[in-house]
């Protein structure tokens, strides 16, 4: 017998990609748990599986780094802060911190089917009574219209959010006069796709002019160390921590001061969560 759960929890993580580089990436998770019937008439009591499952998935992958091990030019060492990851490929990243911010996997590139299978693996090894097999499947929320990847970290959470590099896929929404705009969403979730988002106040040497500049990014948090070093190009720096409510507000600042519209945004962590900021007061959602 068989049992199964959409939507069991979400997965919000950043990536090393050897094609497009660090990414942030939101899955849903969906479930399925084989065992045998107990005299009560069910499996197992699910009310106890669920939190024991979700407890393992937030205390693995969820807001770390996903390193594939196996990709070219990247290489991991022991360091002060706990681990330093390299990267070469497709440009040079190198990015330090707890351990535990960090996922290592062996592979040379992390697809939501490969993670889903090698945790349904680990998990079924020592399952809960009367579980026999579990089996995970990762897939992306669905979105119509314009989505974006962006990856950032916040140092004063108290959280697993401090951690350096992780991220989100979000959903992007702006209304101008309640009308939905479509093609200024998609312009904007471009130029927002695959950015790490930082707080200037977190950046410790904002590198050399030009496209070979390096940005590097570092802060004490509650777990330890952090500290990240990219492309200038690959950032965005914010005036303010990268919370969504900060994060919809910079946006519509920015769309303000580039075109003098003023305009409705709502904006998105990952699955679910968002602010709107603009032309209504901020309201916070979870």
């Amino acid at each position: 017998m068989t049992l199964f759960v959409n939507n069991l929890t979400h997965l919000d993580t950043s990536l090393w990609c050897p094609r497009r580089g660090l990414i942030g990436a939101s899955w849903h998770v969906d479930a399925e748990l084989d065992g045998q019937l107990g005299d009560d008439g069910m499996l197992f009591d699910f009310g106890e599986v669920k939190p024991w499952l979700k407890t393992h998935l937030d205390d693995g992958p969820d807001h770390t780094l996903l390193v594939p091990l196996e990709s070219p030019g990247l290489s991991v060492q022991d360091c002060r802060e706990g681990l330093c990851i390299r990267a070469q490929a497709p440009y040079a990243m190198e990015v330090r911190g707890p351990r535990q911010a960090f996922t290592l996997l062996p592979w040379s590139e992390i697809t939501p089917q490969r993670l889903a299978e090698h945790y349904s693996n680990l998990l079924s090894r020592r399952p809960p009574p009367r579980v026999d097999a579990i089996r995970l499947r990762l897939h992306e929320e669905a979105i119509e219209g314009a989505a974006f990847t962006y990856s950032h970290g916040l140092k004063r959470h108290a959280g697993n959010c401090q951690r350096i590099a992780h991220g989100h896929r979000s959903r992007l929404c702006l209304w101008e006069n309640g009308s939905r705009q479509p093609m200024l969403e998609a312009a904007w979730a471009e130029r927002l796709q695959d950015r790490y988002l930082v707080s200037e106040e977190d950046i410790s040497d904002p590198g050399l002019p030009g496209p070979r500049g390096q940005l590097t990014v570092r802060y004490q948090a509650g777990q330890g160390q952090f500290m990240l070093r990219l492309p200038r190009d690959r950032c965005i720096v914010m005036p303010t921590p990268t919370t969504i409510e900060h994060i919809a507000a910079w946006l519509a600042a920015r769309i303000l001061h580039e075109t003098g519209r003023e305009l409705r945004v709502q904006a998105f962590e990952g699955i679910g969560k968002g602010a709107y900021s603009g032309m209504s007061p901020l309201t916070h959602h979870d």
